[in-house]
């Protein structure tokens, strides 16, 4: 067997496993992935009138509101999504099994494959599921077409890789599970550090330059532009560029740690 079939082959295996515990401790997901449902509903039906008026200046508008939040809340979704990884990486890590694992004839590399193929899955099915509650209350893009949902769902992957990846390393470095997920708070904090739920025009001057040189604001701004149309500019290139910068950094760190950790 060629070393590329064994690494596919316990890769997949490792998917499975991974797959296999999402779906018997769904608590975890779930808890995370109410956390955007609830802002989404929070910030559309308590303050959307309020905030749309504030951002168009013609009047309350609730139904642009949900246009405009919406992108920012299916990003903020994967960054909440990823905390569960760094969780899941540390129990690994902490209850012995990873020791098991290197006892045996399998790929080093395919358990951290396993973990960041699995969590890209759930954090997509995750978006679709908070996309679908955007849709259910008003959300449309009726002027985007194929290519730009493509890019648009290329964007998204491309994304929870990236923070996957970082959230692995986290994880890794974790001494516990709660260390793991106070470690990642920063990947649903930041979020609400950019322009997830008002533009950047109407941040304090002080504050623009940190919530637009932040990973999330030029993805942010990327979807929105291919979702409704809205200009995209310099922020395509950043969100690419922030997006392969995290991917390799975090894929360098979680696979050295990964190699140097005795446990």
């Amino acid at each position: 067997m060629s070393a590329l079939t064994l690494a596919l082959r316990d890769s997949s295996t490792m998917l499975r496993r991974n797959l296999l515990h999402a779906r018997r401790y769904p608590s975890l997901t779930l808890n995370l992935l109410l956390t955007p449902i609830m802002l989404l509903l929070l910030f559309v039906y308590i303050f959307g009138d309020t905030m749309s008026a504030g951002i168009g200046g013609s009047g309350p508008d609730r139904s642009a509101y949900i246009a405009f939040v919406v992108p920012g809340l299916l990003l903020m979704t994967i960054g909440s999504t990823t905390i569960g990884t760094a969780v899941s990486v540390s129990n690994d890590m902490t209850e012995g099994i990873i020791a098991r694992f290197r006892t045996m004839a399998i790929h080093r590399g395919s358990v951290l494959i396993g973990h960041v193929i699995g969590s890209v899955l759930q954090a997509v099915i995750s978006v679709v599921l908070v996309g679908a509650v955007g849709v259910a209350i008003g959300f449309r893009s009726t002027d985007a077409t194929v290519l730009e949902w493509l890019a648009a769902f290329a964007l998204l992957v491309l994304f929870a890789t990236a923070l996957t990846w970082i959230a692995v390393g986290m994880g890794l470095v974790s001494p516990n599970a709660e260390a793991a997920g106070n470690n990642a708070m920063p990947l649903i904090l930041l979020p609400l550090l950019s322009s997830t739920f008002v533009p950047l025009d109407s941040m304090p001057g002080w504050f623009q330059p940190i919530a637009e040189y932040q990973p999330f604001t030029p993805a942010i701004e990327t979807l929105r532009g291919l979702l409704l149309g809205t200009q995209i500019g310099h922020n395509g290139w950043l969100a690419l560029t922030w997006c392969l910068g995290l991917a390799v950094l975090g894929y360098l760190w979680s696979t050295s740690k990964f190699n140097d950790d005795p446990r």
